[in-house]
């Protein structure tokens, strides 16, 4: 964590200014010789943009660089992405010569053999086979048409779209104070009216209306009677019990709860479909291998 910490700072500390003008001129030719830099093990990627050195660097490593850089900018901060080539060429200049530049001199320091070094680059290695195994383990696995169309049949109603309703309510305190209210609704009150007027709840000042809402918003009750099949729009509930109070609630306008087709749902069944059977062969494998390891757990240690 620490070396990760101090990388992060350095890489910070030269790519402050990556949109602003260059540092440095590196188009000037060198007063001194090159120094006889290690041998670099990994080869530039694409043509190469720039050397430092004896090192090259490939255009494919830059643009992988930005792409890596892009992904980490804040939604809210946009123009922090670099899009353009000159950003590109400044990126290049200001932050990766700059970085490769301090990655020769802590070859020329010998950091390469240091504990701290060798511990952190064995367990990138370790993380990067265990992401290259699992990749070599589920490559081959792909999902049938037959099997996109059976799940789609299986759960075709939980597919749809959610529905939302337009409810207004209205809530008070007694059972008789309710029957009262209803009585005036079923004569031709205005729900709203009376919401004002005798509501406690909050929505009372909106004449009892919420607005477009789904199912698990309010209490278990309130759903049962304003998401019923039996309430068509424009009617009002009888008198039901919730945590508040008691309530009647009016269905107002209702919209969503369409049923998706299954070409609609295909790319989604599909990738869902295909990340199970990725986590299914992993753990298959798991279970192989502990079955044959000697594993040790050492609770006692953990603080």
């Amino acid at each position: 964590m620490k070396s990760k910490i101090i990388l992060f700072a350095i890489m910070s500390l030269f790519f402050s200014a990556i949109l602003g003008c260059d540092k440095f001129n590196f188009a000037a030719s060198r007063k001194t010789e090159p120094k006889p830099a290690v041998e670099p093990v990994v080869q530039a990627k694409g043509p190469v943009v720039a050397k430092v050195n004896n090192i090259s660097i490939g255009l494919d490593d830059l643009n992988e660089d930005i792409a890596l850089y892009n992904a980490n900018v804040p939604p809210e901060r946009p123009e922090l992405k670099i899009v353009t080539r000159d950003q590109k060429v400044n990126y290049l200049k200001n932050e990766v010569i700059r970085r490769t530049l301090i990655y020769q001199h802590a070859l020329d320091n010998g950091l390469e053999r240091s504990d701290e070094v060798k511990q952190a680059v064995e367990k990138n290695k370790r993380d990067l086979m265990v992401l290259q195994d699992i990749k070599d383990i589920t490559k081959s696995i792909t999902v049938t048409s037959k099997e996109i169309e059976d799940y789609y049949n299986t759960y075709k109603e939980q597919l749809k779209e959610p529905e939302e309703r337009q409810i207004s309510e209205i809530v008070v305190g007694s059972e008789q104070d309710a029957r009262d209210i209803l009585i005036q609704l079923l004569q031709g009150a205005d729900f709203a009216t009376l919401a004002k007027s005798n509501s406690k709840s909050s929505s009372a000042k909106d004449g009892g209306d919420l607005g477009f809402i789904k199912k698990g918003k309010k209490s278990a009750q309130f759903d049962a009677a304003a998401f019923s099949d039996s309430l068509d729009v424009g009617k009002i509930s009888s008198v039901f019990k919730t945590p508040d109070g008691y309530s009647i609630v009016k269905l107002e306008a209702k919209r969503g709860g369409k049923q998706k087709s299954l070409s609609e749902m295909w790319e989604d069944i599909n990738r869902g479909l295909l990340f199970l059977k990725q986590q299914q062969a992993i753990e298959e494998l798991l279970g192989r291998l502990s079955r044959d390891a000697k594993i040790e757990v050492y609770e006692g240690e953990i603080k």
